[in-house]
């Protein structure tokens, strides 16, 4: 009988199936499972609420958590808490697919890669001017407004704009995303955080202002300073666009281009100063989709096709935000929201004020792994955060720091964040490349934020 010829060491271990992190469906689906197992091992339990006459918004009655019955949801409940969770993002979604569907037109007309081209040929030499620049535009988004899901408009345009400077795709969502959530959450004016907060802690609107703007800045140089680094590091020498002649912008494409520029501005117009929201802003889009097809010579047929392959590619980005907020939808309906909050806040009330001043910002990046709102956080944990901090002598306005530090540098890596998930997608980016690149710059500005409150707490800020 033949002997069977012995298998080397190397041969065995190149046949071991390699360990991949879980691609962000798989992760959303395990968060999901995870919800589940919580309404079953976490006692139900709820605050009372009451209507809050200085925001308009219902908000939680401190010292009136209580346990309720139970209401663990099942498996199949569970699934279909997605369906729902679809339908209650169903305009952000909505935004998603009018976004790839737009810019999917424009992209086909060539008119968004003949000024891409263009104005990379003109940055010639100072092609590293451009990343810091069009990080400073988001972060002050994300300052402003709180820039977040508006950004899965911009995906196409960034990466076709990084990928011609020869930087990676992950450069694309560090410059925009990762740029506009530091903003946010050392912003001191972002109306739907700081500004909610702040009325909910009883402190006047646009206060502390200075003190916010002395973290925010060295915050963004981290960010921005690291995100450069990891940029030259990663790059590719592009493709010399001189050996296809100097650039030129066709007349069509100048049309097209001079469209998005007027649609843009009406965006930016319609969100500042008409309050408009998703459903605004999708009308916008397909506008621009179908207004580019025209100009662009591609007529009713190549625009209606354009528009239906845009649909297709953001598809999964799309659904991605459903399925976050699934998860949300299986915590609110296992009633366990509210223990969740209870218990991670009443750790606090036992520490010295300093600490106490910390150990909000950890409980408030907890916080909002269940709560990916913020503003729906902030009429969440204030009411119950302000009386404590009366109570331990802590300033509201170290409060409401705490909130906006916890809560928004987890925008960066929770992946119950549909916006990020969906920039992620529809950029290329695996979850895990995300993590790797963003943990170490997320703990150093976690350590920033420990020294803003901690600092604040100390000298009673006000």
């Amino acid at each position: 009988m033949a002997q069977a010829e012995p298998v080397s060491t190397s041969d065995s271990i190149q046949r071991l199936p390699t360990r991949r992190f879980p691609d962000a469906l798989t992760l959303l689906l395990s968060c999901l499972a995870l919800a589940t197992i919580l309404t079953y091992v976490l006692p139900a339990g709820e605050y009372d609420r009451r209507q809050d006459p200085a925001t308009g918004r219902t908000v939680v009655v401190p010292g009136t958590y209580h346990v309720v019955a139970s209401q663990p949801v099942d498996p199949f409940a569970a699934l279909s808490a997605i369906p729902r969770g679809i339908s209650q993002a169903a305009s952000v979604i909505a935004l998603v697919f009018l976004v790839g569907a737009g810019l999917t037109v424009v992209d086909r007309t060539g008119a968004l890669r003949e000024g891409i081209d263009w104005l990379v040929a003109h940055l010639h030499g100072r092609e590293a001017l451009a990343l810091p620049m069009v990080a400073i535009v988001f972060a002050a988004g994300g300052v402003v407004e709180g820039m977040s899901e508006e950004i899965i408009a911009l995906v196409p345009a960034l990466l076709l704009l990084t990928t011609r400077l020869g930087y990676p795709p992950i450069t694309a969502v560090a410059i925009s995303t990762g740029a506009a959530f530091v903003g946010g959450a050392y912003s001191p004016m972002n109306p739907f955080q700081v500004g909610i907060a702040q009325k909910l802690a009883g402190v006047p609107l646009i206060s502390g202002w200075g003190y916010r703007l002395a973290f925010l800045i060295p915050a963004l140089a981290v960010w921005i300073g690291v995100t450069l680094w990891h940029a030259r590091r990663e790059r590719v020498e592009p493709a010399l666009l001189a050996t296809m002649g100097p650039p030129r912008i066709a007349p069509r494409s100048a049309a097209a281009l001079v469209l998005i520029v007027i649609i843009y501005s009406v965006y930016v117009f319609g969100v500042l100063k008409l309050g408009w929201e998703f459903d605004q802003m999708s009308a916008l889009f397909l506008i621009l989709g179908i207004g580019a097809g025209l100009l662009g010579g591609l007529g009713l047929t190549g625009t209606a096709a354009a528009l239906a392959d845009g649909f297709r590619s953001m598809a999964y980005a799309g659904m991605l935000i459903g399925f976050a907020r699934g998860i949300f939808v299986v915590l609110n309906d296992g009633r366990v929201i509210d223990t969740l909050v209870h218990g991670l806040l009443l750790p606090v009330e036992r520490l010295p004020n300093v600490l106490a001043a910390a150990g909000m910002v950890i409980a408030q990046a907890l916080i909002h792994v269940p709560v990916p709102s913020t503003s729906g956080q902030a009429v969440l944990t204030m009411p119950v955060l302000v009386p404590l901090s009366d109570l331990l002598g802590i300033s509201r306005q170290v409060t409401v720091l705490a909130y906006q530090l916890g809560g928004g540098l987890c925008e960066l890596i929770t992946p119950t964040n549909g916006a990020l998930m969906a920039v992620l997608a529809a950029s290329g980016v695996s979850y895990d490349k995300w993590i790797k690149f963003c943990a170490p710059i997320y703990l150093a500005l976690m350590f920033l934020a420990f020294l803003a409150v901690g600092l604040g707490a100390a000298i009673g800020l006000r």
